[in-house]
């Protein structure tokens, strides 16, 4: 199975709308809104059209992630980050490496692009297999009561979160 990764378009955002439906149609940890999300996330400041990517198969979209921006704040510093939220996959496609195609593409733009980190809430037997570790190390903490285990952060080049620590600032659009 040949897989295109490549940046979204405007074409593509209906076709995206449904497969984040469908991908999170039946998860547990959902609230089953995350097309509205990403509809949201387009719209604002944070929003970097190079990190919103899609994956093809045959002409048809597959899989979608998306990087926005972020800040993680202290009493001294604040330091951009990004927050990957969410990677979606239709369901007759997961378990077919789609999902770390785009992980992987994505912290490769993310880092061309200038970006040191990236956060996520996300499954805790999933994301380390891509440098992810809990936010915690790092005494990074997210805004709102939730799992340790599931608050994960990477540095995508070396030294990337050195003296990097404080308060995760989610821009207002995520909780609208």
């Amino acid at each position: 199975m040949k897989v295109l990764i490549r940046q979204e378009n405007r074409n593509d955002y209906k076709s995206v709308f449904e497969l984040i439906e469908k991908a999170f149609k039946n998860q547990e940890y959902s609230d089953h809104k995350e097309q509205f999300l990403v509809e949201r996330l387009r719209k604002s400041e944070v929003f970097i059209p190079q990190l919103s990517i899609v994956a093809e198969v045959d002409g048809q979209i597959v899989g979608h992630i998306l990087f926005t921006k972020l800040q993680i704040v202290n009493e001294l510093s604040v330091f951009e980050s990004l927050a990957l939220a969410p990677v979606s996959v239709l369901p007759e496609f997961q378990g077919k490496e789609i999902g770390s195609k785009l992980i992987l593409y994505g912290h490769e733009q993310a880092e061309r692009l200038g970006y040191k980190s990236v956060i996520l809430l996300g499954h805790e037997d999933y994301y380390p297999r891509f440098g992810y570790q809990r936010c915690e190390k790092y005494n990074i903490k997210m805004p709102f009561d939730v799992p340790a285990e599931n608050c994960m952060v990477v540095p995508l080049v070396k030294d990337g979160l050195k003296e990097v620590y404080g308060k995760i600032v989610y821009p207002d659009v995520f909780f609208e």
